[in-house]
């Protein structure tokens, strides 16, 4: 007697998946603006005329003094972002769209590392640590940053089954 395979939904019923394959996308894309300057130490502590620089100025001024001048334990934080999430994105991104069950593990270290990394440490820091690198604008902060912990936290429950975009038998 064999076990059946279980078959995937179609992505057309899978529309939670639509969502994150858009959401981890963008993530692609911030990762390389935000994460990869002050990785490589681009200084970008006062207004510029380059457009990635800019942003990054604008983000940090108005809503994160930390992340204006990141101490070397951020850097590495944004090194992961940078070298590491940002290439697992567009992975996560197919796997995401064509079903593939593999991306389980993958997916959950991932998230758990956002979360951990994000969510404690970082936010840690920005409302409880040093005077110098908390935030003056908590609303703002959150507005910009709690979608990078809560969509991993939402990837992170979405792959709890064994073979997350398989129909029920």
């Amino acid at each position: 007697m064999t076990t059946p395979v279980p078959v995937n939904l179609a992505l057309s019923r899978r529309r939670i998946d639509v969502f994150f394959a858009v959401v981890f996308a963008a993530f692609t894309v911030t990762s390389v603006i935000s994460d990869l300057l002050p990785t490589i130490g681009v200084n970008f502590s006062h207004p510029s005329g380059n457009f990635f620089v800019q942003s990054n100025y604008w983000y940090a001024h108005d809503a994160d003094p930390l992340f204006m001048n990141p101490p070397d334990w951020m850097r590495i934080v944004t090194g992961l972002s940078a070298f590491v999430y940002m290439p697992f994105y567009p992975v996560l991104v197919y796997a995401l769209l064509t079903g593939k069950n593999w991306i389980q593990l993958p997916a959950v270290i991932y998230a758990t590392m956002i979360v951990s990394l994000t969510g404690i440490v970082v936010f840690g820091v920005e409302f409880f640590g040093e005077p110098a690198f908390r935030t003056h604008n908590p609303a703002k902060f959150l507005s910009f940053n709690l979608p990078y912990v809560l969509v991993p936290l939402l990837l992170l429950i979405r792959m709890r089954k064994p073979l997350p975009f398989a129909r029920k038998f």
